[in-house]
């Protein structure tokens, strides 16, 4: 939602189609010259892939290629995951901030 919401009243436009929420993330870890930073660094980007992958097959209710190891990995990453983004959306407002 956040993303969401940069991407529509900052860079202008929300990615749409079938891939949205990977063309989103993509165009979050881009910088967009002379209006604003990367939102989101590759590697966060590449981690919340992950987890948009496995959200994917489960909201497709393909259970037969979930994985105990991919699971485990995802569940172990979470706390550091949220973190980051967190620290990365802060610093993004501290952009949005000195620009006012």
């Amino acid at each position: 939602m956040i993303l969401e919401k940069i991407a529509s009243s900052i860079d202008g436009s929300t990615p749409s189609g079938a891939t949205w929420h990977r063309d989103l993330l993509d165009q979050m870890s881009l910088e967009v010259p002379g209006v604003r930073p990367a939102v989101i660094s590759t590697g966060l980007k590449d981690v919340l892939e992950e987890y948009r992958g496995f959200r994917h097959v489960v909201r497709n209710v393909y259970t037969h290629h979930l994985s105990a190891e991919k699971i485990k990995s995802l569940i172990e990453k979470m706390r550091i995951t949220y973190s980051a983004v967190g620290k990365e959306l802060n610093e993004f407002a501290s952009f949005l901030e000195e620009a006012q």
